[in-house]
């Protein structure tokens, strides 16, 4: 099921355009709109990777660049402005992949924004989101208050969270996953930080880590089409 990155530009409501990237596989069943998190944008190795991981899992991927990103600025785009990104980027998808089932999240921001998208109701047919790294709040100042707005997401919800993830505390994610009762499914990667990094001695490695995170998606993503 290789695929290869397919490069075009999405056409922002304000008159901006933002770069893209489509990985397809000939056999895909489900599309994926990966966004990126705020210190790196959609080419970044790991970003590569996952698409590449969910291609050969038959699950096809659409990263693009939030605007800020796009201009080379540091600074994150406002709600409003990352949230109309995300909401073109899912529209992007479906009309490229008709009748494809599509699913949205992202790197930490790229996530949160997704979903602060999705419970605005501005992605009215995606089937669920995933969130790979849910920043629940900053580092060293735990609390859930980023988590509010999940209340209003009315579609099944995936959490990958590694266990020294400096911005989401494992017992608050666990409160958080717990308010939202069946529409949440919660998976802890052991040993992994915010960047789903792991120490070398927990026995494992980095790609081991990312095939976790990658058949975990696939499998959840199956579940929720059929």
């Amino acid at each position: 099921m290789a695929s290869s990155s397919i490069p075009f530009t999405i056409a922002l409501a304000d008159g901006a355009g933002v770069s893209a990237l489509l990985d397809a596989p000939a056999a895909a069943w489900a599309c994926y709109v990966f966004a990126h998190g705020a210190g790196a944008g959609m080419d970044h190795a790991f970003m590569a990777a996952m698409a590449a991981g969910l291609a050969a899992r038959g699950v096809a991927s659409l990263r693009f660049q939030f605007p800020f990103m796009e201009k080379g600025s540091k600074r994150p785009d406002s709600p409003a402005v990352a949230q109309a990104a995300v909401r073109a980027a899912v529209q992007e998808a479906a009309g490229r992949l008709p009748g494809m089932p599509v699913f949205a999240g992202g790197k930490s921001f790229g996530g949160r924004m997704t979903s602060q998208a999705q419970a605005a109701g501005l992605l009215p047919h995606v089937e669920g989101l995933v969130f790979v790294g849910f920043p629940l709040h900053p580092a060293g100042k735990p609390g859930a208050g980023r988590a509010k707005h999940l209340a209003g997401v009315d579609v099944p919800m995936l959490f990958l969270q590694g266990t020294r993830d400096a911005l989401a505390d494992l017992d608050l994610v666990r409160e958080t996953t717990a308010t939202l009762a069946d529409r949440a499914t919660l998976h802890v990667v052991d040993g992994a930080d915010h960047a789903f990094h792991v120490l070398v001695r927990s026995g494992r490695n980095d790609d081991q880590v990312r095939d976790e995170l990658l058949d975990t998606m696939a499998g959840w993503m199956k579940r929720i089409v059929r």
